[in-house]
């Protein structure tokens, strides 16, 4: 676990380095897309650990350059990674946990709705089937039962919805504070 300011250090300098890359297909880079999934999620009201979900949900693409790609898509099991390093910098379980479960998110809804896989970018469903495609019946049952199921389905829309071109929305030293309080004596529970 590293100490709380080195912490926030070097989440802020992963986001701030992202927005010199592309968001994958998307017509924004990877810093606009965080930041506005976050911001999203602030406009509904939602916790803070939610609103830091949306914010580095997808930091696993940022951390591990020399991973496994996904043919031009990103990074190979970016959720993983993201939740394992999130969790190495001290973040809670439930945090770490809304952003490796993001992905699963996509592939429930495109198992459950299948209007939804239409809906989906190119870049996302190319992703998809790196990530195994929609789920199965008994994966879906199994993922309906999860306790946190519905803020992993609003990150997942969050997440669908944050490639707005020129979105105006809050920056990266707004989201300062609560990474702070977050990791600051939290441990494993909520932010």
């Amino acid at each position: 676990m590293h100490e709380v300011g080195e912490a926030i250090e070097t989440i802020l300098r992963v986001l701030k380095k992202s927005a010199e890359r592309g968001y994958i297909g998307e017509p924004v880079s990877q810093l606009e897309h965080a930041l506005q999934c976050a911001w999203f999620a602030g406009h509904t009201g939602a916790d803070s650990e939610l609103v830091l979900a949306a914010l580095l949900h997808d930091i696993g693409h940022l951390i591990a350059p020399d991973a496994p790609q996904m043919d031009g898509l990103g990074v190979l099991e970016h959720e993983k990674l993201g939740g394992a390093f999130l969790l190495e910098l001290g973040f809670p379980q439930l945090l770490a946990h809304l952003v490796t479960a993001h992905v699963a998110a996509k592939r429930y809804l495109t198992f459950k709705y299948p209007a939804y896989l239409r809906k989906l970018s190119e870049a996302s469903k190319g992703t998809l089937a790196w990530q195994g495609g929609p789920m199965t019946p008994g994966e879906g049952e199994a993922f309906e039962a999860l306790p946190d199921f519905d803020s992993i389905l609003a990150l997942r829309k969050w997440d669908e919805m944050a490639k707005v071109v020129g979105l105006a929305c809050h920056g990266l030293d707004y989201y300062e504070p609560m990474l702070r309080t977050c990791l600051i004596g939290q441990g494993d529970h909520r932010c």
